[in-house]
Formats: structure tokens, sequence, C-alpha cells
């Protein structure tokens, strides 16, 4: 019977973190795809500001500037080769800078995500106005979250960098598609490996729900131009750039 556990555990590590990943990238990208050629109109974030908004604008600031923070944490930290910066700092002070910066953007992110499902889900009114996929993404995402925040204690008693090195080499090896991917993670604790497999399912959860508006994130805003408004008197001044709306908008 032990025989036959070890090796359901052994072929279910190997498909979450050595197909999965591969699963997840492409329903991210070639769903993506499709929901934006055939689905513009559901392309949204689907605001409920006009319901509540004093307690929306806490949530969502401290939410969405933390969040931005955190993934481009996640997207260097675990990308970037180890040769690139090991001239500069080594893998334990990264570590240590990464537990540090991540547990204070985490803490502020855990306050905003707690207000947007606090908001969705006790507030009848924007209650009535969610779907299920709503509740579900912010619900995973908060989980997802609390993970994150759990691992803090498990890298720092691994100062010595070693479990960095081995999240990135997995990520780097996934990403250029080398064999053995799975085996680098092995034996990781288990905040670690679920946070992983969470963390999947986010982008593999993606075209089916708002979170695809995060590919519409207004940065060409701020390279707009100026918009020049005539007063009385003609005199003029600017305003700021001009926004105009999109389909999906």
């Amino acid at each position: 019977m032990s025989a036959l556990w070890n090796g359901f555990t052994d072929h279910l590590h190997g498909f979450l973190f050595g197909i999965y990943p591969y699963l997840c990238a492409g329903v991210f990208f070639v769903g993506s795809l499709i929901r934006f050629d055939r689905d513009q109109y559901t392309w949204r974030s689907g605001s409920s500001q006009m319901l509540r908004a004093r307690q929306l604008r806490w949530g969502s600031n401290l939410f969405h500037f933390s969040i931005i923070f955190l993934f481009f944490g996640h997207f260097v930290g675990l990308l970037t080769p180890h040769w690139a910066y090991e001239w500069v700092i080594d893998p334990a002070t990264k570590q240590l800078l990464a537990v540090v910066a991540g547990g204070i953007a985490g803490a502020f992110c855990f306050v905003g995500l707690s207000l947007l499902l606090h908001r969705r889900l006790f507030d009848l009114r924007i209650r009535r106005t969610s779907t299920a996929i709503d509740i579900a993404i912010l619900a995973l995402l908060w989980v997802q979250l609390v993970l994150g925040l759990i691992t803090l204690p498990f890298s720092l008693g691994h100062s010595d960098g070693s479990v960095m090195l081995a999240l990135s080499g997995w990520a780097q090896s996934i990403v250029t598609f080398r064999v053995g991917a799975a085996d680098l993670v092995r034996g990781l604790a288990w905040p670690y490996q679920v946070h992983l497999v969470l963390g999947m399912t986010l982008f593999l959860a993606t075209p089916f729900s708002r979170l695809v508006h995060i590919f519409s994130a207004p940065i060409w805003y701020l390279f707009r131009s100026w918009q020049i408004v005539r007063v009385r008197g003609g005199a003029t001044r600017r305003t700021g750039p001009v926004a105009r709306p999109t389909a999906a908008e």
C-alpha cells in the first residue's frame, strides 16, 4: 500500500510541477486571445464603485499598488539567473531582502484584499451584482496571499538562500523547457508547493474571470498629449492627458 501511495504522490508531483505549468500557460495565452477576439465587451474589471466607494477606494489602492510590487518582485526574483546578480548580492542576502520587502507589501496587500473581499461578501447590493467567479477569484487571491505570508517564517528558517535558489531554478527550468524541473522543488515545505500550485491556477483562471483587465491597464494614459483648454479672455491652460474610452469601457 505504501508503495502505491508513494508512486501516486510521485506522479502527482511530476504533473503539478512539470506539466501543469505548461497547461496553465497555454490556457492563459490562448484563452485570453480568444476572449479578447470574441467577447471584448466582457473585458473589464466590473467595478462596483457606485455601490460603496469609500471602502473600495482604500481596499483597491492598497491591493493594486502592493500586488503590482509583489508580482514584479516574484517575476524578477524567480526569473533572474543566479550568475546575473551573484557579483552584487549573495543568495542569503537576496532571500532576506525578499522576505522583508515581500512581508511589508504582503501586509498592505492583505489589508486591501480583505477589505475588497469583505465588501463583496457582506454588502448585499454588491453581492447581488457579483458572479460566482468574482467571489471565487477574490477568495483564491486571499488564500494565495495568506500562503505567501505563511512561507515567510519558513524562509527565515533557511537563511542560506537555498529555498530561493530552488524556487528560481524551478521557474527558470520551466520557462526554458528543461527536463527535471519538478525535482528541483521536491521536498520543499508544503506552503511553498501549495503557493506555487495556486499561483499557476490563477493564470489558468484569468481568461474566464475579470482578471483579464490586467492587460488593459491604462499605462498609455501617462504618455498622451496634454489637453489644451481655452477659457474666457483668450487664456489657455493645460489640464492633463486626454483619456479616450475603449470598447471595453
